[in-house]
């Protein structure tokens, strides 16, 4: 679909989309800046030609900003962006001068903070509790804030959720970096030289990175088993075709958001006895647990790790929170006694970049579409709706939950 621009007044600009015709302001009433991400290893962007192309299909068409490079890493050019619409800067400075909205992955450098336009919107996985100075210095800049990690998990919020569309590519690829480095096919195998038994596999956790790994380990045809504090996630594993392990540590259940509730120490001791079991058998195992704003529990010990198997493998997805297993490095690959290895690869999700950042930058045009405006600087701040109320961190120069502020 194509818009045309004329200016027969030089205040106003006509806009024509097929046989509709509006009035605006002769600037645009959304501009979108996206920069380069600075975290080391990440490979992700928060925009997609796909994406630009609708921004520029609102009703009053978005400005789309990206910093030149923005897409190297997931397979999108610069030409890429221009070819949909997009304007492709040499640095972030201009970007953010001239931007009401920027979005991002990671949380933006502090140091960047000062050239963001006062009044502006931040969004990205701020993780707040984490980076209270960054939240500070957006409300000492009236820049406001949304974080992507507290957007509810209800049904309205599904096509805006983040976390979920991230952890899905990370499960997979945990199995897929596990199948590299076993040194052992997942498939059971028929072969003159005699039959291969398939790899065994332990999932810890069946959220929405669990289960994925459950699918995929499975379709490479690998013999699964998967534990989980709550147990009506059991049905959900069979489901997939794999085995619920089960252990008896009592009454359990899971928060208004579908995570697990915290354990108590007894029960805490109960797991880790079932869990050592299942580990010893196991080829792989895959740890999924994550808490926001809190370090990871710490599931799997030394001692359970001295149980497993030769050559055995741990892929920790919480190693960037400090881990769900004793020992486990961000970014490094630990080698134990008995050629035993945990792998503490951080953001697994960004080695599928293409598509992870495509998802992501889906979640986020559904999230601005959502809040749209186009007599509110484009973005429309309703008070009352229950995705804002829990997701909105900073808003005219406060920071709006108290346990962001700093001391």
């Amino acid at each position: 679909m194509v818009w045309s621009l004329h200016a027969p007044d030089p205040s106003k600009l006509l806009l024509m989309r097929g046989n509709r015709i509006c009035f605006y302001n002769g600037y645009y009433s959304m501009v979108v800046f996206i920069p380069n991400e600075s975290r080391a290893g990440e490979r992700r962007c928060a925009v997609s030609p796909e994406t630009v192309k609708k921004y520029r299909e609102f009703e009053v068409p978005v400005e789309v900003l990206v910093e030149t490079g923005l897409g190297e890493a997931s397979g999108f050019s610069d030409e890429d962006f221009r070819s949909v619409g997009a304007t492709v800067l040499p640095s972030p400075v201009e970007g953010l001068a001239r931007a009401n909205i920027v979005l991002g992955v990671r949380p933006p450098d502090l140091d960047l903070v000062k050239d963001y336009q006062a009044g502006s919107l931040s969004i990205s996985l701020l993780d707040p509790k984490v980076n209270s100075d960054l939240v500070q210095a957006f409300a000492e800049r009236g820049v406001n804030a949304i974080s992507l990690e507290m957007i509810p998990r209800t049904t309205l919020a599904q096509k805006m959720d983040v976390q979920s569309s991230q952890s899905s590519l990370a499960g997979f690829s945990a199995v897929i970096t596990a199948a590299q480095l076993l040194g052992k096919v997942f498939p059971m195998m028929m072969t003159p030289a005699g039959t291969i038994s398939p790899a065994r596999v332990f999932v810890i956790g069946v959220g929405v990175a669990g289960l994925q790994a459950i699918a995929t380990a499975k379709r490479l045809g690998a013999r699964v088993e998967a534990y989980d504090t709550r147990p009506d996630v059991e049905e959900q594993v069979k489901s997939l075709g794999a085995k619920y392990f089960k252990i008896d540590i009592g009454k359990t259940g899971q928060t208004d958001q579908g995570y697990a509730k915290e354990l108590s120490p007894e029960q805490i001791e109960l797991q880790k006895k079932g869990m050592a079991r299942a580990c010893a058998n196991a080829d792989v195992v895959i740890t999924t647990a994550k808490v926001f704003g809190r370090p990871a529990p710490r599931i799997v010990t030394k001692e359970m790790l001295a149980q497993m198997r030769p050559g055995a493998l741990v892929v920790d997805l919480a190693a960037d929170s400090g881990g769900n297993v004793e020992g486990t490095v961000a970014g490094e690959v630990v080698e134990l006694d008995k050629g035993i290895r945990i792998v503490g690869t951080t953001c697994l999700e960004a080695t599928v970049a293409r598509d992870a950042s495509g998802m992501l930058a889906s979640n986020l045009l559904a999230l601005i579409d959502h809040f749209y405006d186009k007599g509110a600087d484009g973005f429309g701040y309703r008070e009352d709706d229950e995705i804002l109320q829990g997701c909105l961190v900073v808003k005219d120069g406060k920071i709006i939950k108290d346990s962001f502020k700093t001391s």
